[in-house]
């Protein structure tokens, strides 16, 4: 039986150490604020409840994996999960609106065709099956295995070249100019596009192999939790605590100590020290002093910043709302859930913005505001109280320097969009969580738990997850 130290309570870090738990292992874990989920948190006032991380699950299959693998309780025993349909609503630019049902290629086609005109929906398909051309080519590596130390593969972006675009003879295309080649104007691009910015990507600077990111949504939909994606994180956090995990919360970790070569523990900020076998880091690794060894490739260098708007309103949703609205670089967030409301007579909503590098300037909660409205019929006669919540604040909760949010590792673009491996240089020493190999959000940090605990425990033999 190891001692393993797991630095951060995130979900990547939760899931590693339930995985290392059940292994036999000894595993407690360090997290510098008040409570486990990281990004994955809560904010309740006067009756109405707001997630203010993710809203929603994709590949939901990374945590009924887990908890099949850590106990006897399935997923959904422990958390209510349910397939949002329609999966997403989009609000173009001149008013108009197309709506793709949950979990169905041929119903998404069938509504492309209502919006765009005959023959649209067939070339959104075959976007689609390009995309499903390059998910098929790298989700093994780029999901599912260990990142390997010859990375030239992942380097090249496996989004099939369209013939006769041209978009090859120059470099590799940016999936805006794929979109803007395969799918035109008249709004049939913001399609691709503003699922893909939803996640912290930018269009005009990623490449085509993006198009995976709306490929797994309408292949594998979208997934509620009933109550919020907190109790996500809760049920998570249960597993451990039932396989014996130590947490210890309010300790924050100053450095990881190294002794014959290995990582051998950790110096805590008041300046004790603890042992351990081995140690994972699953915080962001700037906040915590490396040992010199310690040469992780860096995070990609184009972390997106979340603004995010809270708005209370008085009355009921009304029929026909959509869970999810994309309008434009803005997400809108409607659950239909009582637990998220002081009764039926009002309506949580929670508003993203997502900004890039390439962004022209911060959204304020005016900004927000008027977007949200756009989506949400008579929302400012009805608005009881709003509350905005920056980079700043995601900071001060998470500690992400900045309040930066890393996006899912993406093949192409010379691999500068995939995160550091989950070995380092240092023996014993783990990277774990959204800023290590695959990525940022929900599905892809839950991931690194799999990953990590597999070289743990299996070693150099380890091949992936399966």
């Amino acid at each position: 039986m190891a001692r393993i130290a797991v630095i951060g309570a995130g979900m990547g870090a939760m899931a590693t150490a339930a995985r290392l738990a059940v292994a036999g292992h000894q595993v407690t874990v360090y997290e510098r604020g008040a409570t486990y989920g990281g990004a994955v948190g809560r904010y309740a006032r006067d009756g109405f409840v707001f997630d203010t991380g993710p809203g929603l699950v994709h590949l939901p299959a990374v945590y009924r994996d887990l908890f099949v693998k850590t106990g006897k309780r399935p997923l959904e025993e422990c958390a209510e999960l349910v397939q949002i349909d329609p999966a997403v609503r989009y609000l173009l630019p001149d008013g108009r609106t197309v709506t793709f049902p949950g979990g169905s290629h041929g119903g998404a086609a069938a509504a492309v065709d209502a919006a765009f005109g005959p023959g649209s929906g067939d070339r959104w398909s075959a976007v689609l099956g390009r995309a499903r051309d390059a998910w098929d080519a790298t989700r093994r590596p780029l999901l599912e295995e260990p990142l390997k130390q010859d990375r030239s593969a992942l380097g090249r972006d496996p989004y099939p070249a369209l013939r006769g675009s041209g978009l090859l003879r120059r470099r590799p295309p940016t999936l805006a100019e794929v979109a803007a080649r395969e799918l035109g104007g008249n709004g049939f691009d913001e399609l691709l596009t503003a699922r893909v910015r939803a996640y912290g990507v930018d269009p005009a600077t990623a490449p085509a192999s993006a198009a995976v990111l709306p490929y797994m949504e309408q292949t594998f939909g979208s997934w509620y939790v009933r109550g919020g994606v907190r109790e996500l994180a809760t049920a998570v956090y249960e597993r451990c605590l039932e396989r014996k995990v130590v947490f210890e919360f309010g300790v924050a970790v100053r450095e990881v100590l190294v002794q014959g070569g290995r990582a051998a523990g950790l110096r805590l900020a008041d300046g004790t020290e603890v042992t351990a076998d081995h140690v994972v880091c699953a915080a962001d690794p700037q906040l915590v002093k490396m040992p010199p060894a310690f040469d992780a490739a860096p995070a990609p260098t184009e972390p997106a910043h979340w603004y995010t708007l809270f708005a209370a309103l008085r009355g009921d949703r009304e029929d026909g709302a959509a869970h999810r609205t994309l309008a434009g670089p803005v997400t809108v967030l409607r659950p239909d859930d009582p637990a998220t409301r002081p009764d039926a007579e009002h309506e949580a909503v929670t508003v993203h913005a997502v900004v890039t590098a390439g962004a022209a300037a911060a959204p304020s909660a005016e900004d927000l505001l008027a977007a949200a409205a756009r989506v949400v019929p008579g929302l400012r006669e009805r608005l009881l109280w709003h509350e905005l919540r920056t980079p700043a604040d995601v900071e001060a909760a998470t500690g992400a320097a900045q309040g930066r949010v890393p996006a899912p590792s993406l093949a192409g673009a010379g691999g500068r969009l995939l995160h550091p491996a989950n070995t380092t240089a240092v023996p014993g020493l783990y990277l774990a969580g959204g800023w290590a190999h695959p990525g940022g959000g929900l599905a892809h940090a839950g991931m690194t738990g799999a990953l990590v605990a597999g070289l743990i425990v299996e070693g150099a033999d380890f091949r992936g997850s399966r």
